[in-house]
């Protein structure tokens, strides 16, 4: 799910997986636990759905695609450290959080 900002309250534990076009992704901590070796690509496509997200209003809707991490990639993931959570993990030059739901 696509919210607006403010229509969203990231939690103490919500993981920023990264910036898209901007836009602070989150996932809540048990989602991370299952995508955490995975690399994903959102995308869009047509077509709607019943939905409360913002792209559905367009005609679109968010696809995600996912990639397992080699085992290289995994450790150099792990020796890096947990990853960044709550609301003080969004990037100070960004203004408008997405989080998937």
């Amino acid at each position: 799910m696509c919210f607006r900002a403010g229509d969203f309250r990231i939690g103490a534990r919500d993981v920023l997986l990264g910036i898209i076009e901007g836009c602070p992704f989150y996932v809540g901590p048990s989602q991370f636990g299952y995508w955490a070796y995975c690399e994903l690509t959102v995308d869009v496509t047509p077509g709607g759905g019943d939905s409360f997200s913002l792209e559905a209003a367009e005609g679109v809707r968010f696809i995600v695609r996912s990639r397992l991490f080699s085992d290289q990639e995994a450790a150099a993931l792990d020796a890096a450290g947990p990853p960044p959570t709550g609301p003080a993990s969004l990037p100070a030059d960004s203004t408008t959080p997405v989080d998937v739901a």
